[in-house]
């Protein structure tokens, strides 16, 4: 009976903070992002008063809305992410047209396309300087601009990254850093 009268005083408060303060953290919200995302971030706010609601203060409002803005703040790094990488893919697929008889498949290219978004422009410039453009480690570093050993670091990162992303359908002897590339214009 006790826990009951518990949970039910658990609830109550919960339904209040919503009722009092879910249009104003909706505005907050309103106010920084689109419609969608704003309900989004006030679902996650409201989840997490929901979590923690032992620890909301008395004055309730500044809590939620500091939650409302780091809510916002994850949103947009994790968009700002998301972005960075379609632009590099779709970057990719513009320069990497396939050659009239490509004998590389289109979804091992999407796959390796996706990958290469995923690497760090230097490690990037390495990997496609010896395996795109065909160049040896000492002509590469000096297109690069950086030692030898520095340029040997980039490819080698560059490598096992992709070696750590895996490719499901690569058998395990091949390195997903020494496949061929599709080709840009029709040379490897």
């Amino acid at each position: 009976m006790r826990e009951e009268h518990a949970a039910e005083r658990y609830e109550q408060r919960f339904v209040e903070l919503w009722t009092e303060h879910g249009p104003r953290v909706m505005a907050y919200a309103l106010r920084h992002l689109d419609s969608d995302s704003a309900q989004d971030v006030v679902s996650e706010t409201f989840l997490v008063a929901w979590r923690k609601l032992a620890s909301v203060p008395d004055e309730p409002l500044p809590w939620l809305l500091v939650v409302a803005r780091n809510t916002i703040s994850n949103l947009r790094r994790s968009g700002h992410r998301q972005a960075r990488v379609a632009v590099e893919l779709e970057r990719f697929r513009q320069v990497a047209e396939p050659a009239a008889a490509a004998d590389v498949l289109a979804t091992e290219r999407a796959t390796v396309l996706t990958q290469l978004a995923t690497l760090t422009p230097k490690e990037r410039e390495a990997l496609l300087l010896i395996a795109w453009d065909g160049l040896t480690p000492e002509q590469a570093a000096r297109v690069a601009g950086c030692s030898l050993p520095a340029f040997h670091v980039r490819l080698f990162r560059a490598r096992r990254r992709l070696r750590a992303s895996g490719e499901p359908d690569a058998p395990p002897h091949v390195d997903a850093a020494q496949r061929p590339l599709p080709s840009a214009g029709g040379t490897a």
